[in-house]
């Protein structure tokens, strides 16, 4: 039971992969004299290796511990690096809650102020494990606006309430798309969903995050936005 080893401020963080580890790395460089984790709770879909380039299998420490990956100043640790990059994790409740358990507990994070934790949308076993084996600090639930995300976003609130998780707020992601020619702003997914949700739940809005194709082809290319273009209109939408 290593529950020392975790920071005072862990973060439950629901999104799309692409945003939690721009808002990591985001959260590093406001700050550069804090240490941040990112812990890649979808067991299922493990997609932080490949967003933040890194390979390979964690360390062990004397302690047997697994010592986390780490590039751009971000320690990482991921069930994708514990298993081949192609193969499908086909696991049942148990095996993956047992999973979640090891990364949570068997990992020597170091010295860190924060651990941002990428978990998967839904509310089953991968959350309440988390939820209810190490005490949070709170929780951000980013979604686009459209009605079908909103269901998601919602579950996600009231189960967090259910299990006394703290909910920061909401971010309302993919908000609008600029041409980059005319620059005509158009809203894809809807304009409002998300305020008018954290309205209704008495819920902050922390912000709103433009759709921008470079946020994608950087972090499909191993360097995200935030690290390749820095001072960019995606980088100071996700570092707001």
């Amino acid at each position: 039971m290593h529950l020392y080893l975790l920071p005072e401020n862990i973060f439950l963080n629901i999104s799309q992969e692409i945003k939690r580890v721009n808002i990591a790395l985001a959260l590093a460089a406001n700050d550069s004299t804090k240490e941040v984790g990112l812990l890649d709770a979808d067991i299922y879909g493990p997609s932080i290796p490949k967003m933040m380039n890194l390979k390979g299998n964690p360390e062990l420490t004397p302690k047997n511990l697994m010592r986390p990956l780490k590039n751009y100043g971000i320690a990482c640790m991921s069930m994708g690096f514990l298993i081949e990059e192609t193969a499908p994790v086909v696991w049942r409740g148990l095996m993956v809650m047992s999973a979640v358990e090891k990364l949570l507990r068997q990992v020597d994070w170091g010295q860190l102020d924060y651990l941002v934790i990428d978990m998967p949308p839904g509310t089953g076993d991968v959350q309440l494990s988390v939820s209810q084996n190490i005490p949070i600090a709170g929780a951000v639930i980013i979604s686009t606006p459209q009605d079908i995300a909103l269901l998601d976003a919602r579950k996600g609130a009231e189960m967090f309430r259910k299990v006394h998780v703290p909910v920061l707020g909401l971010v309302q992601n993919m908000s609008v798309f600029q041409c980059p020619k005319c620059k005509h702003e158009t809203h894809i997914f809807g304009a409002d969903g998300v305020r008018d949700l954290a309205k209704s739940l008495r819920l902050d809005i922390l912000g709103d995050i433009p759709l921008h194709v470079n946020v994608r082809e950087t972090c499909d290319s191993g360097q995200p936005v935030v690290i390749s273009q820095p001072q960019s209109d995606a980088w100071f939408s996700l570092s707001e």
